[in-house]
């Protein structure tokens, strides 16, 4: 007999191995039992239900005097669950009274339910049904065994394209949003999300949590029995910093311009708040929630107007660049205030002439006079005296080449044009570039936003604020989520007396320059017209300027473009003064009624 005794070793390490197999199912039970138990509990849960889902309100948005600018309204989606309606005689009879009313061929609706019943799964029919055809669908309700209908919230816009550009809109989710939102429970394949705008900025406050019909299936997922319907929980809504007034005054002015484009930027100049925010052409957001018969008579592959012409649109600034360049002569200490250049309405540069935009002349130009007529050649001549370096400089400390910092996307940030960037291409500069730097010209461009930022600047002493739209988000349950504050991004330092001329120059402008049109009784205007080269048309029309009402502080400080405009006095001049008298009617008022002389007699 062979005595095969096993190595002591051996045993130990069976024993080990056995111990650690132990110990792994062990962990692994845990992990099933306790550790996961909520994550498969709920896979389990979920291939024992299906859910219809119903969408819920998105939160509303409002203006800073609480008009509603979006909103949810009730719409309605006619569903099948299959059960009740078993025979193709039943199933053929509910296609043929349905198809008319919900405007489709009979084949495809008849092929839908069949497909359905034949598999025992619920399927949505149609959804955002109009209410006239809702009721007509009700009527059928008890004839179609099987058919529902049932209330969920659409996106609704009251004043359509208004506020469009800072709205924004919202649509079916793509593959690129599913693959970025598929582990969210509050998403399906069918949910609709911001897609631009605020409406994307701020879709995580504004979209609720839905709420749906659970329904109970079996392995098979055939369909049991209607578990239960779960009420929907509205999104916070967004009261924004946007004086409807204002807004409806920048957007009707756009519209009835020479050519219906362009952009109004209106801030307060005191914190960067924006007042009013539109951009044209513009587009209606209602148009990306239309159902497939409210959609018919558009004009098929319309493209929509998305580019933002107040934050992607760069133009050369005209005139308006003047303000900057006065701020360079000034603090130069090279050109007094007093100092007189005479105008015959051009400038001999020796090898070209450049000429003034008042081709008679205007004579002899102090500072004062010379910005409020915007005199070409004063601007000429100074502007080679301070140095196209100290213009330069004086241009990126007003923030050009910067964008502004609003939260919105694409903004572009313009072009500063100097000998820096001449320099940095190993490309020369010569007098004409500093001649056309001078007035505006050349290579520098400017955005709408920056325009509005460069005026609430001098307004306010030469602050600028990052531009914010949001002055307050609510839960539906009167919780405070976010509250929206003034930030301060940079300064321009200038001396007392150089904003003091630099403000009297722009009040000139109104009160006996080229801005009369911007003239408003019981308010101080201070602003300046521009009018921009196009060599690919006509000119653009510029306008910028703040208001103040008595001792107040300004306000408002307002940017207006009119593509094609050719004259900023005439096409964007008017725009600023209608927005401006929007957003003071009440201190206007006031003002107006002090000042109004009394009937005699009557005590004071």
């Amino acid at each position: 007999m062979i005595d095969r005794q096993i190595p002591q070793e051996r045993l130990e390490l069976v024993w080990v191995l056995g111990y650690c197999a132990a110990l792994l199912f062990l962990f692994r039970l845990m992990n099933l039992q306790v550790l996961g138990a909520a994550h498969y509990r709920e896979i389990a849960e979920r291939n024992r239900t299906q859910v219809i889902a119903q969408a819920a309100p998105r939160g509303r948005i409002f203006s800073s005097d609480e008009v509603a600018l979006a909103t949810s309204k009730p719409s309605f989606s006619l569903i099948y669950l299959p059960g009740q309606a078993k025979t193709n005689a039943e199933i053929e009879r509910m296609a043929r009274a349905l198809a008319r009313p919900l405007g489709v061929e009979y084949e495809d609706l008849r092929n839908r339910i069949f497909r359905a019943a034949s598999r025992e799964k619920p399927v949505r029919l149609a959804e955002n049904l109009p209410q006239k055809i809702m009721l007509a669908l009700s009527e059928l309700k008890a004839v179609c065994p099987g058919i529902d209908i049932i209330v969920e919230a659409r996106r609704y816009y009251p004043f359509g394209a208004y506020l469009s550009h800072l709205m924004g809109y919202i649509g079916k989710m793509d593959a690129k949003d599913w693959a970025a939102r598929s582990r969210d429970k509050n998403y399906s394949m069918d949910s609709r999300l911001g897609k631009a705008g605020l409406e994307k900025m701020y879709e995580k406050e504004l979209r609720g949590k839905d709420g749906g019909i659970y329904l109970e299936v079996d392995s098979r997922g055939k369909l049991n029995r209607v578990l239960e319907s779960r009420k929907w929980v509205p999104g916070a809504d967004i009261f924004l910093t946007i004086n409807s007034k204002a807004q409806a005054a920048a957007e009707e002015g756009l519209q009835k311009s020479i050519s219906g484009k362009g952009a109004v930027v209106a801030l307060d100049p005191r914190s960067g708040a924006i007042l009013a925010f539109a951009s044209a052409p513009d587009y209606d957001p209602n148009m990306f929630v239309l159902s497939g018969s409210e959609k018919e008579g558009l004009p098929a592959g319309k493209i929509l107007p998305e580019f933002n012409v107040a934050l992607q649109g760069s133009y050369p600034p005209g005139s308006i660049f003047k303000i900057v360049t006065s701020a360079a002569i000034l603090e130069s200490g090279r050109v007094r205030p007093d100092e007189t250049v005479v105008c015959p309405g051009y400038y001999d540069a020796g090898n070209r002439v450049f000429k003034c935009w008042e081709k008679r002349g205007h004579g002899p130009m102090a500072f004062t006079e010379g910005l409020a007529r915007s005199c070409d050649v004063y601007f000429y001549v100074n502007g080679q005296r301070a140095g196209a370096l100290n213009i330069e400089k004086y241009a990126r400390a007003f923030r050009l080449g910067q964008a502004s910092g609003i939260a919105l996307p694409d903004e572009r940030s313009g072009n500063v044009f100097g000998p820096s960037p001449r320099a940095v291409k190993k490309s020369y500069w010569f007098i004409g570039d500093t001649l056309n730097l001078a007035i505006g010209q050349g290579e520098t461009l400017m955005t709408p936003m920056q325009a509005a930022g460069l005026i609430a600047a001098v307004a306010n002493g030469g602050i600028f604020h990052r531009p914010y739209y949001v002055d307050r988000i609510v839960k539906s349950d009167g919780q405070l989520l976010y509250k929206g504050e003034s930030e301060t991004l940079s300064r321009v330092e200038l001396k007392p007396s150089t904003w003091a001329l630099v403000r009297e120059g722009l009040h000139s402008v109104v009160l006996e320059g080229t801005g009369q049109a911007a003239k408003i009784a019981g308010a101080d205007i201070y602003g300046k017209t521009g009018t921009a080269q196009n060599p690919h048309g006509k000119d653009h029309a510029w306008f910028v300027a703040y208001a103040t009402v008595g001792d107040e502080p300004a306000k408002i400080a307002v940017a207006v473009l009119v593509e094609h405009g050719e004259h900023g006095a005439t096409a964007a001049a008017p725009i600023a003064k209608a927005v401006i008298e929007a957003a003071l009617s009440a201190e206007l008022k006031e003002s107006r009624k002090r000042s109004s002389p009394r009937p005699a007699g009557e005590a004071l």
